[in-house]
């Protein structure tokens, strides 16, 4: 099988980096409006509900899958599902990871996968740019 392509969820993608933020900043970050923003549309508001619904400015609707606070978002973004989670990591570090599966093709997939690197540099310079502040 080809690399990214699964047997129950199409072509996927995970983009992650370690962020020299603990889990609560970021975790704060990323469920937040300026993070959602950022990740899944300006607009965006989530409930921690499975079920319930979100539409971004630009249209996009979808609804939540899971949320789980502290740890994971997941959400369906057109055809696909959407998931931001994260993981602590030594140091006080936090390990934040970008996964997106049932995209149609090979070329989608690489399409997103500079998508959620665009993002993950975003939030990354987003929060250092916070974390400063606060220092």
């Amino acid at each position: 099988m080809p690399t990214g392509l699964t047997k129950d969820a199409g072509w996927q993608i995970g983009v992650s980096r370690t962020l020299p933020q603990s889990p609560s900043v970021v975790w704060e970050f990323v469920s937040g409006a300026d993070g959602l923003a950022l990740w899944l549309g300006t607009g965006a508001e989530l409930r921690p509900e499975p079920g319930t619904p979100y539409e971004t400015a630009a249209g996009v609707s979808g609804e939540v899958r899971g949320y789980r606070p502290g740890d994971r978002i997941r959400v369906t973004y057109g055809e696909t599902t959407v998931q931001v989670a994260l993981t602590a990591a030594a140091g006080g570090r936090t390990v934040l990871r970008f996964h997106q599966e049932r995209m149609a093709s090979a070329e989608e997939r690489e399409r997103q996968r500079a998508h959620w690197q665009r993002v993950m540099e975003r939030v990354a310079a987003a929060l250092d740019e916070r974390y400063d502040a606060l220092r």
